[in-house]
């Protein structure tokens, strides 16, 4: 797996720059095999599930929260969250104007509470952390990032 960035290291909050949760912070859990990290929102303070991200695509923060009591599962690996191609079905109308909801493996919705339980207990006990992870990252006019400490 690729060096991970000094300043990262389990439990360290970081912000994500890409993708469909950009500008939400997330908790860092471990690297997987691939180099990718992995982060959780906590789903239940942020709306951040259990993800990959590059570590390119994040700044880390100096806020770090104790996960050495947390257990994160062998299970979770790059296998874990390869998407599986189904076979393409001819396109219905229904389909195409969105009428369908995409279906959550139950599987998942499992191991996010699961590794939510473990880390909202030990968000609580920081004050104003759980509004911190549910507040989002945005700069404005006259900030500058390199002139930012995280």
């Amino acid at each position: 797996a690729p060096k991970l960035r000094a300043s990262i290291t389990p439990g360290t909050v970081l912000i994500l720059l890409t993708g469909r949760y950009r500008g939400k912070r997330v908790v860092f859990l471990k690297q997987l095999e691939s180099g990718l990290l992995l982060v959780t929102g906590p789903h239940k303070v942020n709306g951040v599930p259990l993800r990959r991200v590059n570590q390119a695509y994040v700044i880390a923060t100096s806020t770090k929260i104790d996960i050495s009591k947390v257990k994160v599962d062998a299970k979770f690996t790059d296998a874990y969250f390869a998407s599986t191609k189904d076979v393409r079905k001819k396109a219905t109308a229904e389909a195409l104007l969105g009428e369908t909801k995409p279906v959550v493996d139950q599987k998942r919705v499992a191991d996010q509470k699961a590794v939510d339980a473990q880390l909202l207990p030990l968000i609580k006990k920081t004050p104003t952390l759980k509004a911190y992870l549910g507040s989002s990252f945005a700069l404005t006019k006259g900030q500058y990032p390199h002139a930012i400490k995280f």
